[in-house]
């Protein structure tokens, strides 16, 4: 049984993994964090999500001290919460699965340098699906060696904060590397104006911001005469929450370093 506690509880994913893991006899919930400033702090989680067994275990901050006796952090919260938790990881030496976006380069760089410390796992996107879509992409990519222009489309509900979401820019990055291309150069992230005709190495990103859309991704490669397109949908967030207690049994008892879902699957 994998000791967990999870950072964002309260969120659109925290509260699913909590749910998940409540119903699973392969995790124990040892602790559950919110943002110093929420209002709920000190409550417990039988009030807070229903969740009856837990009733001794009351929402608090991420800390060190609060971290004794897990193993594994599961953080789904903002870029502030990812380095308070990152720091109380590393005091406590807790092993973290992380799945916040909208990070930038300085957040990614910290867990970077954190994951030579302890094991980390990053993932823009915990789904099976979407990880196996990453995939399907650089097959394509390498298949299909001129003479098709690859379009991103990627759609998310209309409090996201982030754009292009890390699923789009993670299977841009994908299709980059597979064709030598410098992604910084070849992405074009939507298009107004007098654009002038298409270049043949460019990767159009563009993003869909509506009403309670859970998650699509749809990888469009067009050629003389026709089309493909590969296709990710999340039905629900627990396509996100399985992956990421499938993240968090893989990461338990691994040594330091920095893993993805791509090592689950594997």
């Amino acid at each position: 049984m994998v000791k967990i506690a999870v950072n964002g509880a309260l969120g659109r994913m925290g509260s699913r993994i909590l749910n998940l893991a409540y119903q699973s006899r392969d995790f124990q919930i040892v602790g559950v964090f919110e943002h110093a400033e929420n209002e709920h702090l000190g409550k417990s989680m039988a009030l807070l999500l229903g969740l009856t067994e837990l009733s001794k275990l009351k929402l608090s901050a991420v800390s060190s001290k609060a971290l004794k006796g897990c193993q594994v952090l599961i953080d789904f919260s903002s870029p502030p919460g990812t380095r308070k938790c990152l720091e109380a990881a590393l005091r406590s030496k807790t092993a973290m699965v992380i799945g916040t976006t909208g990070l930038g380069p300085d957040g990614e760089e910290a867990i970077r340098r954190a994951s030579k410390r302890l094991p980390l796992l990053f993932s823009p996107n915990m789904s099976i699906g979407a990880n196996f879509l990453f995939e399907l992409a650089r097959t394509a990519a390498a298949r299909l060696k001129a003479g098709y222009d690859i379009e991103i489309i990627e759609a998310h509900h209309r409090l996201k904060k982030d754009a292009p979401s890390g699923t789009a820019k993670k299977i841009a990055e994908v299709i980059a590397k597979e064709k030598g291309w410098d992604l910084d150069k070849v992405a074009r992230f939507g298009r107004q104006g007098v654009t002038g005709e298409r270049a043949n190495e460019e990767i159009g990103i563009h993003a869909v911001r509506a009403g309670d859309i859970v998650g699509d991704h749809t990888v469009l490669l067009s050629g003389a005469g026709e089309s493909i397109e590969i296709t990710h949908r999340a039905h629900s967030r627990d396509a996100f929450a399985r992956g990421a207690l499938a993240a968090a049994a893989f990461l338990a008892g691994r040594p330091k370093g920095l893993y993805d879902m791509q090592d689950v699957l594997k």
